[in-house]
């Protein structure tokens, strides 16, 4: 799940990780009402989208005096803010952080997440921060400082120390590093967040070390050891469908192509899309239906799946081992009669009495196209698209 800015970093200040005094702002007279107490003489508006590259977008800009406030809010509020992971689309800024101007001598990248191929968590530092860390990544990986986090141990002082002395920090910036660091690896384990990224981390001046910006992502699987964290949900800034399939318990994320995918279990999904991908076609959806598939179940995945005007033809791969083959079979055609699917369905199912099943879908009166291995099942839809 993601989070705003603001968002984050309330949460980040409860660990005590330092960041820039802000308030969030829904209207223009908010903004200029959070300026004012937040005092001083320059301010920084903030679009708050689930995306970044905001400031190339024109979603950050800098106030010199209360009436730039205005002036910047009433430009950046309502916007179409397009970024590099918005898309062209881009999405509306419904609202603003309004933060304290800050006086910055230097720009530091700080992530923390899982890395997958060793199964611990790790926490990268760069000299190069506001640039895009796949850049960098690509580009300049030797400027890519890590340590990896033991299970159960967390992130060592001597290891914020290596990062602090990579980076080059010296004096009162060092140590407020080396404070900061452990700050953020404690908040990221504790919060069972997926990343945390702050980019930039800035030193001031004066040695001080914050966070200019704070993107945080929670592990959906977790969130309910944090019952507070849905609050923080904005749907506005989710794909519908995705909103939609969530309420109905499944696992949904919209792609590009034709080809809608219904299966059971993320692992199947993602080597069906990649069997149709070989056969010549494009998946139009990530689509897990879990272990328990069933017509109520099935049916609201068609409906997902068909609100997706790419879509040119269904391919259903479930493996029966929890479920029955022909208690899927069952309430493939129970969901597709009610659902007045019009485009090609292609099935495949395999497990528990897959034979019963075939039969199932063969007496229905439908006109499924059933496969026998999933090779074939995603050669037919490619097929029956371009017939």
């Amino acid at each position: 799940m993601k989070i705003h800015e603001y968002q984050g970093k309330e949460i980040l200040k409860r660990f005590g990780v330092p960041v820039p005094q802000g308030k969030v702002a829904f209207t223009v007279d908010e903004a200029v009402e959070a300026a004012k107490s937040i005092g001083g003489s320059v301010w920084v508006v903030k679009a708050q989208i689930h995306a970044g590259g905001r400031g190339k977008g024109g979603g950050v800009k800098v106030a010199r005096s209360l009436e730039e406030v205005r002036a910047r809010s009433s430009e950046i509020l309502g916007m179409r803010l397009v970024t590099h992971q918005t898309g062209p689309e881009g999405r509306i800024v419904k609202r603003l952080l309004i933060e304290q101007g800050m006086n910055i001598a230097r720009e530091l990248y700080i992530g923390v997440t899982l890395d997958r191929a060793r199964s611990q968590n790790v926490i990268m530092a760069s000299t190069e921060g506001g640039v895009e860390i796949e850049k960098v990544a690509a580009e300049t990986p030797e400027k890519i400082l890590k340590e990896y986090l033991a299970p159960g141990l967390g992130m060592q002082a001597y290891q914020a120390r290596n990062l602090c002395f990579g980076l080059g920090l010296q004096g009162d910036a060092f140590k407020n590093g080396v404070k900061f660091l452990l700050a953020l690896a404690k908040a990221y384990e504790s919060t069972d967040a997926s990343l945390a990224e702050i980019n930039p981390l800035v030193v001031t001046a004066e040695g001080a070390v914050l966070a200019l910006d704070a993107k945080i992502n929670f592990d959906d699987n977790a969130l309910y050891r944090h019952p507070d964290f849905s609050a923080l949900r904005d749907l506005d800034e989710e794909d519908a469908l995705e909103v939609e399939a969530s309420a109905s318990n499944l696992n949904y994320i919209k792609l590009d192509g034709n080809v809608g995918c219904m299966v059971n279990g993320a692992g199947l999904a993602m080597g069906t899309m990649d069997i149709i991908k070989l056969a010549g076609g494009m998946p139009a959806n990530f689509l897990d239906v879990g272990g328990g598939a069933n017509a109520k179940t099935v049916e609201a995945g068609f409906k997902i799946i068909l609100k997706d005007p790419h879509v040119k033809a269904i391919l259903i791969n479930i493996f029966g081992g929890i479920v029955r083959c022909d208690r899927v079979a069952t309430g493939v055609v129970e969901a597709a009669k009610n659902v007045h699917v019009k485009v090609p369905i292609v099935v495949r199912l395999a497990g528990t009495n897959a034979d019963l099943a075939a039969d199932i879908l063969k007496q229905s009166g439908l006109s499924f196209l059933v496969a026998g291995s999933l090779k074939e099942a995603a050669e037919r839809v490619t097929q029956a698209i371009a017939a």
